[in-house]
């Protein structure tokens, strides 16, 4: 059934619409299947993610009519999509009156994507109007609220060295404090990684008391605070409360420099949301786990990872791993740094629209994923700016010295970008950055070649 008359209006103009802001937009890549056109399957992609289905049903009224969906942009040949979606279609709460993320997915990419016409659609972008941020939590905390810890200047306090514990499974609690307590040393900041929690063999009960220890003894040894990211992931939300509990209890007076890391992905938006709103005083770390499923770029459905990461600024992430942009181990190019700019910028233009925040705080790109020394100067060099967390994991417990060796060494590459000094020069006056040369010879090799002889390493 062709259903364009009604769920179609190619004469809408997308300033209009944004200057009305009555409508979220929503770009696509969108490909019909063979035998369908493209503007049929267009409208009746909008009519499933709002008031319609594929026959005429006998409910529908002139209001019902008023609040669909409607395909407003198309071009076939580039697969562009996109769709103007009503405020009065989405679902909100009954406590509060506000927006929730759920609604917006369910419409946006609920049963659409799998429709017997469409072969493939894929979100990457989104416009939310100013009435829309005002109704979301948006972050409690931010990467300022970090610096203040650390002693930084709350603007522009630079990078923060972090490190997730490895291996990721298999450390009881004494030898997971340990490497813990080795890192804090030289780092700053260290975080669970997704699969660690309460396993049998180290239960939180018993680990989380021995890092506290760890950490206090690190700051007394290095004058300096230490801040930890917690892994309170779990299907139930008593179960995540209790976890994150316990923690606040354990950290007492240092509570402050406890992080929340929440599995955004595979919790699933309500358990974002439970952590943002029971625990604003914490740093909520978002962490992607299972994303790749469908924001890679060789998927063709689902979302981008852009997409994600402005969905967690929304929810109130005070931070989210937005990946290395091509310098680290994962999918990535160097033009994922959009990711970042939009999440942490007041305003930057996104792959189709121009995004507004009015004054919501940033939320922390954070930088994990195959990451050293060696990279880092390339990798803030593309970005522009070294204001992140980076929680490199082998590039602290691979260094050859020891992992608090492995942390100053990832300090020394960000002052080593900052004074725009050349990394070879560099690592000659600091030892931890020129050991880290000896420690990932295969990077060094691909990034400085002739290393060996310019820094005088003879094997």
């Amino acid at each position: 059934m062709d259903q364009s008359n009604r769920y179609a209006d190619l004469s809408l103009k997308e300033e209009d619409l944004i200057s009305g802001g009555k409508h979220v937009l929503v770009a696509y890549k969108m490909k019909p299947k063979a035998g369908h056109g493209y503007l049929e399957s267009a409208a009746h992609f909008a009519a499933e993610s709002s008031t319609g289905t594929n026959v005429e049903v006998s409910t529908t009224d002139d209001f019902t009519k008023g609040v669909d969906a409607l395909v407003y942009h198309i071009d076939e040949a580039t697969e562009d999509m996109r769709i103007a979606y009503p405020l009065e279609l989405f679902d909100r709460n009954v406590t509060d009156g506000r927006f929730m993320l759920v609604s917006f997915l369910t419409l946006t990419i609920g049963n659409n994507q799998g429709m017997g016409d469409i072969a493939h659609a894929k979100m990457i972008d989104f416009y939310v109007p100013e009435r829309v941020i005002e109704m979301f939590d948006g972050p409690a905390k931010g990467i300022s609220d970090l610096w203040r810890i650390l002693g930084r200047p709350v603007k522009d306090g630079g990078y923060i060295s972090g490190t997730i514990i490895k291996p990721k499974l298999g450390l009881r609690p004494e030898p997971f404090a340990a490497a813990a307590y080795q890192f804090w040393l030289g780092g700053d900041f260290i975080k669970n990684d997704e699969p660690q929690g309460n396993q049998v063999f180290a239960p939180i009960k018993k680990t989380l008391p021995l890092v506290y220890d760890s950490l206090k003894r690190a700051q007394d040894e290095t004058g300096q605070a230490k801040l930890f990211s917690m892994n309170i992931t779990a299907d139930d939300h008593y179960e995540m409360c209790a976890r994150a509990d316990f923690a606040l209890e354990t950290f007492g007076p240092d509570a402050d420099k406890l992080a929340f890391l929440v599995d955004g992905f595979v919790g699933g938006p309500g358990m974002i949301t439970t952590a943002r709103r029971q625990y604003p005083n914490q740093f909520l770390h978002y962490h992607r786990a299972g994303h790749g499923m469908i924001t890679s770029p060789s998927a063709e459905r689902g979302y981008t990872a852009f997409v994600l990461a402005k969905m967690s600024r929304l929810q109130g992430a005070s931070g989210i791993h937005v990946g290395t942009m091509g310098y680290g181990k994962m999918e990535g190019e160097g033009d994922d740094k959009v990711i970042a700019y939009m999440i942490e910028r007041d305003e930057c233009q996104g792959p189709v629209y121009f995004q507004k925040w009015y004054g919501i705080k940033p939320t922390t790109p954070i930088i994990s994923g195959g990451m050293n020394a060696l990279r880092l100067p390339g990798f803030f060099e593309n970005l522009g700016h070294g204001n992140v967390i980076n929680t490199a994991g082998g590039g602290s417990y691979g260094h050859i010295d020891s992992p608090a060796a492995g942390a100053v060494s990832l300090r020394q590459a960000y002052d080593c970008w900052k004074a725009k000094a050349d990394p070879i020069e560099w690592a000659k006056e600091h030892k931890e950055f020129a050991r880290a040369f000896e420690s990932f010879p295969g990077d060094a090799d691909k990034l400085f070649p002739g290393w060996r002889e310019k820094l005088g390493v003879h094997k």
